[in-house]
C-alpha cells in the first residue's frame, strides 16, 4: 500500500514538521512493515509556474509538428513579459492555461532548464506533460490545467508536486492498513492525536430499494449494497488532484467513473465496481457459479467457472467475478451516463480459492482476501454516488439496495493481565483498556475482560490477538531483554552432540555444510534412477508448498545437495565438497492420511497425542556427502587427486569413528550409485547407508561433472555414542610387519582385514591396505593385498618372536577364512 503523507494528514493532524520517515519509524515500532519512503518531487526547483497560451505560430519545414508559443507567465520571470517556448505538443490552444518550466528550473531526474536555440528558434522553458512533472504516465501531451488556474502561481504547491509517500507491505493479517483510513487511525494513534474517520459520513434517509438485488448464498457474501446515479458526463475529466493521489499511491488514472471508485477504494479500503446500467437485464443475484459457466471479464479472457466461484448475475448470467474482476459485457465506457454502483462484503477464503483458482489478482481481491469492514458497503458507494455528482454532473437516485445475511458480532474474553504474562512486563488494566479502545476494540468488565472487536479488525478473534495489540501499541521496544535463565543440568542431548560432532569431524576433512530445503520434486525420483516400487519414492505432499515444482517432502538427502553441488560447478566451482545433516521423512503406508485438528481453548488429551503422532512419518536424522572434481589439488608439486568412491566411504568411516564403531564394507547395487562402483555401510548386521560413485545417467540428469561421488546414512543405525575416552598412549616403540596376500578376486578386502584383525589379537595396534595389485605375476581372476601391521604391547617392547608370531596368527586366520596366500610363497 502506497499512501501519500499529505493524504494521511487530512484524516490526522500530524504536526507540521513530521516528515515521511518520521511517520515511517512510528508506524515500524508499532507494528506496520514500512519498506521505502519515497519523497516524490523533491528535486524539483522552480521556478514552475502557471501559464496561459497567448499565441501559437506553426513551425513548418520539419518532420513533427513544431509550434512557436508565447506563454503568460505573470511576474514569475521577473519583468512580466511573455515567455517564447518551442514545444512539440498539439493538445493545447490558444487560452489553455499550462505548467511551464524556466530556465534555471529543474525536473524531475535531475532535468535542468535552460534558454537554446532550437528549430531556428530561441526557446526560454518548457510546457510541461504530467509524466515530465512525476505526477502520471501520460505521453499524449502537456497538462491543461483548468481555466481558473491562477496564472503565475506557483505549480508545485498547486499541483502538490512535492510529498512523500509510503510504501508499506500490509501482512494478511492487517487488512485495515490497505487503506489511507487504517494507515491513518495507526498514526493518530502513534502520535496520539484525534482521528478523523473518511467514513463518517451522514446517510440519507431510507426511501425504498435502488436496482433491485439478492443474495442467493450468504456463506458467500453477507452483504450486497447497490446505489444509482444518472445524467453522469462522460467526458467530465479527472480532477488534478485525484489523477496525482491516484499516481501516487500506485493506480493508473483511467476515467473519472473508474477513477472514483479506485479512489473510494483507496481512502476506505472497500472496493467498489461500477455496471453500466443500460447494460444490466433483470434482478441481480450474487450465487455460486454452476459447471461450464463462461464469463469474459475486463481483462479480454474467457473464464471457465466451477462450483467454487461466486458470481455476480443477472437474467444474462454471470456479469462479474465477485470481488475479483467485473465482466466484460457490462462495463462502463466512454458514453456511460447511467451507472449502479456495487458494494459488497464477500467471504475472504471464499475470494482466495477463486482468485488462486483463475490467478485472477486485482486490487480489490488483494483486500477482499485479507478481509474488508463489513459494514463500510453503505458508506463507501454513498461517498462514490455524491463524488461522481460533485465531479461529474450526475444525479443521485434516492433508494438503496441493501441486502443482508445476519452476521453476529463475537465477543472476546480475556484476562486483564494476559497482556502482561505475555510480555512480561506489568501493564495495568487501565492500559490494556485504553489500548484496545484505540484500535477500536468495546471493553467491559474489570479483571475479566469482554473484549468486541471493531468490524474492520477480524483478525481479532482469540486473547492473544488482544494481546499482541496492546504490546505493539506500548512498544516492543519497552519490553526488556533478557537471557533465557537453563535449568541446572541441562544441556544438550547426546543425539545432539553426535550431530555437532559428527559436523565438527567432516568439517574437519574438508567438507562445508550446506542447508537445503526439505522439498523434492516427482521428477527427483527419476532422475536418482530410482526402481518403480522404491520405498523412496513414497513421499507426503505438502498441502501449501512453498513452490508447485517441489511440492513432496524429501525422503532422502541427496536431491538437495546434488542441486546445490550442481549450482556450485556451474560458477566454476568445480573441486566440491560438501555434506549435509537433516531429516528425512519416510511414511508409513499404514499410517491415517492426515492428522487431527486439535483444539486451542486446551491442552490435547493423551489420545489426541497418540492420534497426531499416528499420523506423523518417521523422521530419522542423516548424514549425507557429495564430492566432485579434485579431492587433493594440483599445483607446481605435482598432479592432485580426483575424488574417488573411495573418499565417500571414507567420510562414512569418519562419520562412524564419532560414534566409536567400525563400518562393514560391502560391494551392493543401490541406486543412484553406479551398480560397480557402489559400497554398503554395515553396523554389524545392520545397513547404515550406501556410498560410492553416482550412476552416469544420475550426473548427466543433475547436470554434475562425470564420476562424481555421494554417501548417505542413517545416525541412528550407527547406534548410541559411546562415551569418548582418552586412548592409552604406550611409550614402547612399535613394531610393523607387511604382508602381502593374494586372494580370489571376489573376495572382499574388508573381509580379508577381518580376518587378519581377528588373527592377530590383542598385539595388533592399527591396520592399514597400502596397496592393491592385479597382473601376470598373480595370475588371472588373483588379486593381491599388501597390508601394514602395526603391533605394540602396552607393557614391554615387543621381541622380534613374538611380532611374527602375531603376523603368522593373522596370516593364517586370512588363509583360513578367505583362501589368501602369502605371495611369493
Amino acid at each position: 500500500m502506497r499512501a501519500p503523507l499529505s493524504w494521511v494528514r487530512e484524516h490526522v493532524a500530524l504536526p507540521a514538521d513530521v516528515t515521511g520517515r518520521d511517520l515511517a519509524e512510528k508506524l515500524i515500532a508499532a507494528g506496520l512493515e514500512v519498506e521505502t519512503v519515497e519523497r516524490a518531487g523533491a528535486d524539483i526547483t522552480g521556478p514552475l509556474v502557471v501559464g496561459e497560451v497567448l499565441a501559437i505560430e506553426e513551425l513548418t519545414g520539419f518532420k513533427k509538428p513544431i509550434r512557436y508559443c508565447r506563454v503568460d507567465v505573470g511576474d514569475a520571470n521577473g519583468t512580466g513579459e511573455p515567455q517564447n517556448i518551442v514545444c512539440g505538443a498539439t493538445n493545447f490552444a490558444v487560452g489553455d492555461r499550462i505548467v511551464a518550466i524556466l530556465p534555471g528550473g529543474v525536473l524531475p531526474g535531475g532535468f535542468e532548464i535552460g534558454a537554446r536555440k532550437t528549430y531556428g528558434k530561441m526557446s526560454e522553458g518548457m510546457i510541461c506533460s504530467v509524466a515530465e512533472l512525476g505526477i502520471g504516465d501520460d505521453q499524449g501531451g502537456i497538462l491543461v490545467l483548468p481555466a481558473d488556474a491562477p496564472v503565475g502561481a506557483d505549480a508545485i504547491e498547486l499541483l502538490g508536486l512535492r510529498d512523500d509517500v509510503l510504501d508499506i507491505a500490509v501482512t494478511p493479517d492487517r487488512g485495515y492498513a490497505l487503506s489511507i483510513r487504517g494507515i491513518a487511525r495507526e498514526a493518530a494513534t502513534a502520535y496520539g492525536l484525534p482521528f478523523t474517520d473518511p467514513a463518517d459520513i451522514e446517510l440519507p434517509a431510507a426511501s425504498g430499494e435502488a436496482y433491485p438485488a439478492s443474495i442467493a448464498d450468504p456463506s458467500a457474501c453477507d452483504r450486497f449494497v447497490l446505489r444509482e446515479v444518472r445524467g453522469f458526463d462522460p467526458d467530465a475529466p479527472t480532477p488534478m488532484w485525484m489523477r496525482v493521489r491516484l499516481h501516487r499511491a500506485g493506480m493508473r488514472p483511467v476515467s473519472l467513473a473508474v477513477d472514483v471508485t479506485n479512489y473510494v477504494m483507496l481512502e476506505l479500503g472497500q472496493p467498489l465496481h461500477a455496471f453500466d446500467r443500460a447494460k444490466l437485464t433483470g434482478p441481480i443475484v450474487v450465487r455460486r457459479a454452476s459447471s461450464g459457466e463462461v464469463l469474459e471479464t475486463l481483462d479480454h479472457v474467457k473464464r471457465t467457472l466451477g462450483p467454487e466461484d461466486v458470481l455476480i448475475t443477472d437474467e444474462s448470467g454471470p456479469i462479474s467475478m465477485a470481488g475479483a474482476m467485473g465482466g466484460l459485457a457490462t462495463e462502463i465506457d466512454d458514453r456511460s451516463s447511467d451507472m449502479v454502483i456495487e458494494a459488497a462484503h464477500f467471504d475472504a477464503i471464499g475470494t482466495a480459492r477463486m482468485c488462486r483458482r483463475h490467478r485472477l489478482h486485482s486490487e480489490a481481491s488483494h483486500r477482499f482476501e485479507r478481509g474488508v469492514d463489513r459494514e463500510l458497503p453503505l458508506y463507501a458507494s454513498y461517498r462514490a454516488a455524491r463524488m461522481l455528482a460533485e465531479l461529474g454532473g450526475a444525479e443521485v437516485l434516492p433508494g438503496v439496495t441493501h441486502a443482508e445475511a445476519p452476521v453476529e458480532r463475537t465477543a472476546v474474553t480475556m484476562s486483564a493481565g494476559h497482556p502482561a504474562r505475555v510480555a512480561g512486563v506489568p501493564y495495568g488494566r487501565d492500559a490494556v483498556v485504553r489500548r484496545l479502545e484505540q484500535v477500536g476494540c468495546t471493553v467491559e468488565g474489570d479483571d475479566e475482560l469482554t473484549v468486541t472487536p471493531p468490524s474492520w479488525r477480524p483478525d481479532l478473534v482469540d486473547p492473544n490477538d488482544l494481546a499482541e495489540e496492546v504490546i505493539r501499541l506500548e512498544g516492543y521496544e519497552n519490553i526488556p531483554v533478557r537471557a533465557p535463565r537453563p535449568a541446572a543440568g541441562k544441556g544438550l542431548t547426546a543425539e545432539q552432540r553426535l550431530r555437532r560432532r559428527v559436523g565438527r569431524a567432516l568439517a574437519g576433512a574438508g567438507y562445508v555444510e550446506v542447508l537445503n530445503f526439505p522439498f523434492v520434486a516427482e521428477k527427483d525420483w527419476d532422475d536418482l534412477q530410482l526402481p518403480a516400487g522404491d520405498a523412496r519414492r513414497r513421499a507426503l505432499r505438502v498441502a501449501n508448498p512453498m513452490s508447485e515444482q517441489e511440492p513432496l517432502l524429501r525422503t532422502t538427502l541427496l536431491p538437495g545437495l546434488l542441486r546445490t553441488l550442481a549450482q556450485n560447478t556451474g560458477r566454476g566451482f568445480g573441486d566440491a565438497a560438501l555434506y549435509e545433516l537433516g531429516v528425512v521423512f519416510r511414511p508409513d503406508p499404514d499410517a491415517p492420511r492426515s492428522a487431527p485438528r486439535l483444539a486451542v481453548d486446551r491442552g490435547p488429551t493423551a489420545g489426541e497425542i497418540a492420534s497426531v503422532e499416528a499420523a506423523l512419518p518417521d523422521q530419522p536424522h542423516r548424514v549425507a556427502v557429495v564430492l566432485s572434481g579434485e579431492r587433493e589439488a594440483s599445483g607446481w608439486w605435482g598432479a592432485g587427486r580426483p575424488a574417488l568412491w573411495a573418499d565417500a566411504i571414507e567420510a562414512a568411516r569418519t562419520v562412524a569413528r564419532e560414534v566409536g564403531v567400525e563400518l562393514t564394507v560391502r560391494a551392493d547395487r543401490h541406486a543412484p550409485w553406479h551398480p560397480g562402483r557402489c559400497a554398503a555401510l554395515y553396523h554389524g548386521d545392520t545397513l547404515v547407508g550406501h556410498a560410492g560413485e553416482l550412476h552416469p545417467r544420475v550426473t548427466k540428469a543433475y547436470g554434475l561433472p562425470p564420476r562424481s561421488c555421494a554417501m548417505e546414512l542413517e545416525l541412528r543405525r550407527l547406534g548410541e555414542p559411546v562415551r569418548v575416552r582418552a586412548p592409552h598412549v604406550s611409550t614402547y616403540p612399535v613394531a610393523v610387519q607387511d604382508v602381502a596376500l593374494v586372494v580370489d578376486d571376489a573376495v572382499p578386502a574388508a573381509d580379508v582385514e577381518a580376518a587378519l584383525r581377528e588373527g592377530a589379537g590383542e598385539l595388533l595396534e592399527t591396520i592399514r591396505l597400502f596397496d592393491v595389485y592385479t597382473g601376470e605375476q598373480v595370475g588371472e581372476g588373483r588379486k593381491s593385498l599388501a597390508y601394514s601391521l602395526r603391533f605394540r604391547a602396552p607393557d614391554r617392547t615387543l621381541t622380534a618372536e613374538e611380532a611374527s608370531a602375531a603376523r603368522d596368527a593373522a596370516v593364517a586366520a586370512a588363509a583360513d577364512r578367505t583362501g589368501a596366500a602369502l605371495r611369493g610363497a
